[in-house]
């Protein structure tokens, strides 16, 4: 494969060219000729392959109109706390007013401390999602070390650049944990009253710890405590605004995501099924056992039913 020599950690092959001649949609474009010469000049050296340049579309392109309506919806979410990073996600897979898949997964495993939750076209995040792991494995043979969770999120973000403007969307969630596996987590919370070491310190704690950051391919790339993606997030933040806290138990923290994902998949006609569960922390990540969502529906008429008892009794020693 072309492209390999090299050793800079931003040097990868990409066949744009490629895709843009190859592919039935044509990523967007009218016309072929006028997608490889005013979408893309890439340089056709093969002895220094590093990012293809890329030149601003004219005005005058027209992207060709899509035979059916591509309406489609999902629930995704990630937060960090002390105890690592949960990232959840539902399982339903829709195409306009179809459910194309009830069981698709979209919290995808990268390597061993990173996982990303995937909204968006399920074909372009599959893709890409295999795309980051192998760059990520070769940066980790090259230079022996894992890249940071920023890191691969500039990485998949300087990818996806190329295709901006074009029919490819993908939207990812990358939630990992940066660091060795054998530093401790005395690392991480020891401090010094020296200030000097204080400021060592600070700097060791920059590069240790829970990582969630945002990346969508029109070159959005953001990195916060608790992001939520899909047409069902709005109904997730309002569960998660009020609960996420750093304290929080694994137990706590899982029943969290649980519920942020059923309330989403109760209000969003686009989410739905069951619901994914992952945890990072810094031995790697855990998958928990895929949950029908209908369980979290039983088990909340169950406590609705209990505190309607609890009010009942309350009301017969009124009485009394």
């Amino acid at each position: 494969m072309p492209g390999r020599g090299g050793l800079h950690p931003l040097e990868f092959y990409m066949p744009v060219s490629k895709f843009l001649t190859d592919s039935p949609i044509n990523f967007g474009q009218n016309k072929l000729h006028s997608a490889s010469s005013s979408v893309l000049n890439l340089n056709q050296d093969h002895n220094h392959h590093s990012l293809p340049s890329i030149s601003i579309p004219s005005s005058s392109s027209i992207c060709p109109s899509v035979p059916f309506t591509l309406s489609h919806g999902t629930t995704t979410l990630g937060f960090i706390f002390q105890g690592g990073v949960i990232a959840a996600a539902d399982t339903r897979s829709s195409c306009s007013g179809q459910i194309a898949c009830p069981a698709s997964p979209k919290v995808l495993p990268i390597h061993s401390h990173l996982v990303g939750t995937t909204s968006g076209t399920s074909a372009d995040c599959a893709l890409w999602k295999r795309i980051l792991a192998r760059e990520l494995r070769l940066y980790q043979l090259r230079h022996r070390r894992r890249l940071s969770t920023g890191g691969a999120a500039k990485l998949l973000s300087h990818m996806l650049h190329p295709f901006k403007g074009t029919e490819l969307c993908v939207a990812a969630t990358l939630c990992g944990w940066d660091g060795d596996t054998n530093a401790s987590t005395n690392q991480i919370l020891d401090t010094d009253s020296n200030s000097q070491l204080g400021a060592s310190s600070q700097a060791k704690t920059d590069r240790y710890g829970p990582r969630v950051v945002y990346v969508c391919s029109d070159g959005l790339r953001l990195q916060g405590e608790l992001v939520s993606v899909g047409s069902g997030s709005p109904y997730a933040y309002s569960i998660l605004d009020g609960g996420v806290h750093w304290a929080m138990s694994v137990e706590e923290a899982e029943a969290l995501a649980r519920e942020a994902v059923y309330r989403a998949t109760f209000r969003d006609a686009y989410s739905g099924n069951c619901v994914d569960l992952y945890q990072v922390t810094a031995q790697g990540w855990r998958r928990r056992e895929r949950e029908n969502l209908k369980e979290e529906y039983y088990r909340e008429k169950k406590r609705e039913r209990e505190k309607m008892k609890e009010r009942e009794e309350e009301r017969k020693i009124m009485k009394k």
